[in-house]
């Protein structure tokens, strides 16, 4: 009886735990082919606007591939914008964030970041 409740604590406390990983990276790439030089101050910040697109994977089946999900949360960044007249967006930069429990689940999570400014001459 005594080694049947070993048994069952060291059997429960392996199936409550796990082996997780998070990692961070950010990555700053010119992203549009239109290149938008400030040298003057002609123009005025409007604010901030982000994209996120998340694709999820088990087993490492399924989701969409790194461009594809950095397309998309660039795509959902410009959607979010609203651009209207002479506004751009600069500083554009895309963070990545991959967690779960690999390799069972993993989720990867793109955030597509830039600052709207507007030209005023």
């Amino acid at each position: 009886m005594k080694k049947l409740l070993v048994f069952a604590l060291v059997l429960g406390s392996l199936l409550f735990t796990s082996c997780a990983a998070h990692m961070l990276s950010v990555s700053h790439n010119n992203l549009s082919q239109t290149e938008t030089v400030l040298t003057q101050k002609n123009f005025k910040v409007v604010g901030q606007v982000q994209g996120e697109a998340t694709a999820t994977y088990i087993l490492g089946i399924g989701g969409l591939s790194k461009k594809a999900l950095n397309a998309n949360a660039i795509a959902e960044m410009y959607e979010n914008a609203n651009l209207t007249g002479s506004q751009t967006i600069i500083n554009v930069y895309v963070k990545k964030t991959v967690g779960g429990v690999m390799p069972f689940y993993t989720k990867n999570t793109n955030i597509a970041t830039g600052t709207i400014i507007e030209f005023t001459e």
